[in-house]
C-alpha cells in the first residue's frame, strides 16, 4: 500500500513538472524540436561581484566606503556593500603605509588582511598578524566603521 501511495505521487509530482514545463501538455505531432542555432563565443570578462564586510553592518561599511572615496580613488556606490571596487580602493590604501604588497584586485586574502590588521593595531586590535578575519579583527574593523563616520 505504501509503494503505491510513493508511486502516484512520484507520478503526480512527474506529470505537473511536465506540464510545467508545456512539454506533456503541448507534445503531439504538430510540435517539432527548435532549429539548431550557431554557438556564438563571448570573450568579455565577467568579474565576481563578492561582498565582503568582515562583519560590519551597512552603516560603519559605508563609512569606510565614504573615506575610501574622499581619499583612496573609491568610485562605487555608496551603498554599504564592500564589494570588489571597494577593496580595491581598501588595498590601495594600505599599500600606502600597511605593508601590503599584493596585487589591487579586490580580493580580500590573507595579504589583504594581515594588512588590515596592521592598520587596525590603531583600533584597539591586539591579536596576531594572521591574515585571517577572526573575532577580534572583526571587531577592531567595526571600530574602525564607526570612526568614520564623519567622511559620510
Amino acid at each position: 500500500m505504501r509503494s503505491n501511495v510513493l508511486v502516484k505521487t512520484l507520478v503526480s509530482v512527474t506529470t505537473a513538472v511536465g506540464i510545467a514545463a508545456g512539454g506533456l501538455a503541448t507534445a503531439g505531432t504538430a510540435s517539432a524540436a527548435p532549429a539548431p542555432s550557431e554557438k556564438t563565443s563571448v570573450s568579455a570578462e565577467v568579474a565576481p561581484f563578492a561582498v565582503v564586510n568582515l562583519g560590519l553592518n551597512t552603516t560603519q561599511a559605508r563609512n569606510v566606503q565614504c573615506f575610501l572615496k574622499k581619499y583612496w580613488n573609491y568610485t562605487g556606490a555608496l551603498d554599504g556593500q564592500l564589494g570588489t571596487n571597494s577593496w580595491k580602493a581598501m588595498q590601495r590604501r594600505l599599500a600606502s603605509n600597511k605593508g601590503y604588497t599584493g596585487a589591487i584586485d579586490g580580493v580580500v586574502g590573507p595579504g589583504t588582511i594581515s594588512a588590515l590588521q596592521r592598520l587596525l593595531r590603531a583600533y584597539d586590535y591586539t591579536g596576531a598578524i594572521d591574515g585571517i578575519a577572526g573575532p577580534g579583527t572583526q571587531a577592531a574593523f567595526k571600530r574602525y566603521g564607526n570612526n568614520l563616520a564623519s567622511f559620510c
